[in-house]
């Protein structure tokens, strides 16, 4: 066998080379995210005061947000918001991804570090953030249509309770699911090897794909998580984020091909 085979790399007028559309993806087990878990709690003990000045700085942000539209009186909003926070999370997160991945560099985490690379990443990280954006926009305007066809009053009875939590339930799965497959290796992708966002949402989509069991696995982790963090009165959201986010760097680690 030949072990010195030429490498042929393609490349555009330009000289430049031409990258693929997307990074493969490996198969994991349904073990894995449990594993990334204890990767992300590990990265907590590493850089327990970071870690958790982030989690607090997200916790205070959302609290400060719920409470300026209830200020408002525009309470109905309050649940639009919630479902917003949890659809741009990935984006939040990524100064997370930044202290794992100084973790694992042999580094000690510093706040600088992040920024500088936040900073160069800057460009695909808005325009996927404005993707997210637009996502959950139109959700709005579907949850909107929801309470037009439903509405909510004194006379609509138990059934009609039941076809509105039915029909809502239906629109807000459909973009979570949506924004889980496109986001959940898209910025820790972005941030390790400078993709931009198109590879990195469709490197996401193909990687959620190819491990649909593992990554429902994860999925449901993601959501009793946030779940045990909401019903704390948003408190355990100050552990809750910092773990996801940690562990969001672990799951794309073993899931996202590292070979060049």
């Amino acid at each position: 066998m030949d072990n010195n085979k030429e490498v042929v790399v393609e490349r555009d007028e330009n000289g430049e080379e031409i990258k693929p559309l997307l990074i493969s993806a490996n198969t994991i087990s349904v073990r894995a995210p449990f594993e990334w878990l204890a990767k992300g709690w590990a990265d907590i003990r590493r850089a327990p005061l970071f870690s958790l000045t982030y989690g607090g700085v997200i916790h205070l942000s959302t609290l400060l947000v719920f409470w300026l539209v209830y200020q408002g009186g525009n309470t109905t909003m309050l649940f639009t918001i919630g479902m917003g926070a949890l659809l741009v999370g990935p984006a939040l997160a990524f100064g997370l991804y930044s202290i794992s991945r100084q973790i694992e560099l042999g580094l000690e985490p510093r706040p600088g570090y992040c920024f500088r690379e936040a900073s160069k990443h800057m460009r695909n990280e808005l325009l996927f953030v404005l993707i997210l954006l637009v996502i959950l926009l139109i959700w709005a305007r579907a949850a909107s249509m929801v309470h037009i066809l439903f509405s909510l009053g004194d006379d609509i009875g138990i059934e009609g309770w039941m076809q509105f939590l039915a029909v809502g339930t239906a629109v807000g799965s459909f973009f979570a699911a949506l924004v889980f497959v496109t986001s959940v290796f898209s910025l820790p992708l972005m941030l390790d090897r400078n993709t931009d966002a198109i590879t990195s949402a469709l490197t996401s989509i193909n990687a959620v794909l190819n491990n649909k069991l593992p990554m429902l696995v994860w999925a449901a982790l993601i959501g009793a998580l946030l779940l045990a963090g909401v019903v704390t009165l948003g408190i355990g959201m100050i552990v809750v984020f910092p773990l996801l986010g940690h562990a969001s760097w672990h799951a794309y680690r073993d899931t996202i091909s590292q070979q060049a």
